[in-house]
């Protein structure tokens, strides 16, 4: 295998035989999926492996899963679903939400390309992490950098999960609105302990969405970065033809 190939993880393999199965019938809607040990055993591979690829397929839309009975299936996903909005979530998602984790907080050397972001020359930043999973399965790292300067009298610098989501928390401690917020999609392999924290190999390509997030004069008030494992996202979009 060249260095340019990636072999896909155990649990992917699972959820493009399931989508294949379920896009050709043999899984028609409403049906019952084999239940998590004739998985295991079909697939050669562990319970959380299973496990992990059943969350993403319910996450993507392909089955429902419910507690007691097992996994149903729901089709092809629609094509006119919304589009994923990485950065928005990030502004209105509450820190105690089910699922999430606060992983750190502290100040960090700022990252190049978040200094260039926030139009700074280097310095130090608030960094805020943490992790959100389904069902016990880490799906998502979430970064955000903050100036110092936006973070004094907030509660940013806690090491405590926040209740409220960052726009709300911004809006009411510092009278900041966000207008609209830029995202950058890239495909990357996995930095620093995030091969860790995804529970993911550190060959297993990730997709990272960078959202700088603007005030109404487009000034970049903070920067924040969503590493989710590539293999198991995809991107989908309808849209009409010019004459």
């Amino acid at each position: 295998m060249s260095s340019l190939e990636f072999e896909p993880p155990k649990y992917a393999r699972v959820v493009l035989e399931v989508r294949r199965r379920i896009e050709n019938g043999d899984y028609p809607p409403g049906s019952l999926l084999p239940s998590e040990s004739q998985l295991v055993r079909e697939f050669a591979v562990g319970r959380t492996t299973v496990v992990r690829a059943l969350q993403m397929l319910q996450q993507d839309g392909w089955i429902i899963r419910e507690h007691g009975r097992g996994s149903f299936v729901k089709g092809r996903p629609s094509s006119t679903a919304r589009p994923s909005r990485p950065g928005l979530t990030v502004l209105d998602q509450p820190e105690t939400s089910d699922g999430v984790t606060l992983v750190d907080a502290g100040t960090v050397d700022a990252p190049a390309p978040v200094a260039a972001l926030l139009g700074l020359d280097g310095g130090r930043l608030l960094a805020r992490r943490w992790v959100t999973a389904r069902d016990g399965i880490v799906s998502e790292v979430v970064t955000c950098w903050f100036p110092q300067e936006l973070t004094f009298g907030t509660d940013l610098d806690k090491d405590s999960a926040l209740p409220v989501g960052l726009r709300d928390h911004l809006r009411t401690v510092k009278g900041l609105r966000i207008d609209h917020i830029t995202e950058r999609l890239t495909a990357r392999l996995p930095a620093g302990d995030e091969p860790r924290l995804l529970g993911i190999k550190k060959t297993e390509p990730v997709l990272s969405t960078v959202a700088s997030l603007h005030d109404a004069s487009d000034a970049v008030r903070f920067v924040a970065e969503v590493v989710m494992p590539g293999s198991l996202h995809e991107l989908e979009d309808v849209y009409s033809v010019p004459d």
